[in-house]
C-alpha cells in the first residue's frame, strides 16, 4: 500500500509540474500578445492576450485550490476543503465576464477612434500563439484532464484559446490583403463573447454549488421510486441531495421501513445506481 501513495504522490507531482508549465508559458505568451497588439494596434490580439492570461490565472488558482482541497476535514472544516476548487472557480468565472465586457466597451472606442493596424505583426503573433496553445492544451490533457473536471475546464480553456489565435489570424490576414480593418473589431467581439459566455457557465453552475443545489441530473421522485422498489420501505419522507463539490454528491433521507432495514445496503445502492458519496439516513417507525 505504501509503493501505491508514493506512486499516486509522483503522479500528482508530474501534473503539477504540468500545470505549472502551462502557466509560465501562458505569461510569456500573454506579454508577447500584449506588445505586439500594442505595436501593431490590433484590439483582437490583447483580446486574446486577456484570455490567455485569464488561462493562466484559472489554471494557478485551479492548482492552488486543488491542493487547498485535498486537506482531511478538521475541528473547524467538518466537510473538509473541497468546495475551494468551485471558490476558485466562482472568482474564475467573474474575471471572465469581467474582462469579456471591458474588451467589448474598448473594441467599440476603438472602432469610433480607429487607429492603423499593422497586419503582418498580428498574424505572426497570432501564429506563435496558436502555436503555444496546442502545446499548453497537451500539457494540461495529460496533466489529468480525463480525470478532474477541473483540469478538463482548463484544457477546454486551452483548445478554445487555439481557436481565438486562428480568428485573430484570419483577421489579420484581411487586413493584410483587403485593409479591413473593421474584422479586427469583429473578431474582438467575437473573442470576448466566447469568454463572457463560458464565464457565465461556470459562474451559474458554481453558484449551484455554493447555493447546494441538487446536481441537474438528480430526479427525487425516481430515486425514491427506486428505493420503494428495491427495499421493504413503505415510504420516503424526504429526500434532500446537494453537492458537496462537482464531483461529490450527499444526500439527507427520512423513510418509513416495511420491516428490518440495513442501512448500509442502502448506502451501498445509491452510491452504486446514483453516484451519491455520502448518505445521512433516519428512519421512521
Amino acid at each position: 500500500m505504501g509503493h501505491q501513495h508514493s506512486h499516486s504522490h509522483d503522479t500528482d507531482n508530474q501534473s503539477d509540474r504540468k500545470l505549472g508549465l502551462a502557466v509560465f508559458i501562458n505569461v510569456l505568451l500573454t506579454v508577447a500578445q500584449v506588445v505586439g497588439g500594442v505595436v501593431s494596434g490590433s484590439l483582437s490580439l490583447i483580446a486574446d492576450a486577456l484570455h490567455n492570461l485569464s488561462d493562466a490565472a484559472a489554471i494557478f488558482i485551479a492548482l492552488i485550490a486543488r491542493k487547498i482541497g485535498g486537506k482531511p476535514a478538521d475541528e473547524r472544516y467538518h466537510f473538509g476543503y473541497k468546495r475551494a476548487e468551485i471558490l476558485a472557480t466562482l472568482l474564475n468565472s467573474t474575471t471572465l465576464i469581467i474582462i469579456g465586457g471591458f474588451l467589448i466597451i474598448e473594441a467599440i472606442e476603438s472602432y469610433f477612434n480607429p487607429t492603423p493596424i499593422d497586419g503582418w505583426i498580428v498574424v505572426w503573433v497570432a501564429a506563435l500563439a496558436l502555436v503555444i496553445d496546442i502545446g499548453t492544451a497537451i500539457l494540461t490533457f495529460h496533466a489529468g484532464a480525463k480525470n478532474s473536471m477541473n483540469i478538463r475546464a482548463a484544457f477546454i480553456h486551452n483548445i478554445s484559446d487555439a481557436m481565438a489565435s486562428i480568428v485573430v489570424i484570419v483577421a489579420g490576414s484581411l487586413i493584410i490583403l483587403y485593409q479591413w480593418y473593421i474584422v479586427d473589431l469583429i473578431a474582438t467581439i467575437l473573442i470576448s463573447a466566447y469568454v463572457i459566455y463560458h464565464g457565465v457557465l461556470l459562474l451559474i453552475e458554481s453558484c449551484k454549488i455554493l447555493m447546494q443545489a441538487a446536481p441537474d441530473d438528480f430526479d427525487r421522485n425516481e430515486v425514491s421510486a427506486a428505493l420503494c422498489k428495491q427495499f421493504a420501505i413503505k415510504q420516503v419522507h424526504s429526500l434532500k441531495a446537494w453537492q458537496l463539490d462537482d464531483n461529490q454528491t450527499c444526500c439527507e433521507l427520512v423513510l418509513t421501513p416495511f420491516a428490518e432495514l440495513v442501512l448500509a445496503d442502502v448506502k451501498n445502492y445509491l452510491h452504486d445506481e446514483f453516484a451519491i458519496e455520502h448518505c445521512i439516513i433516519e428512519r421512521r417507525e
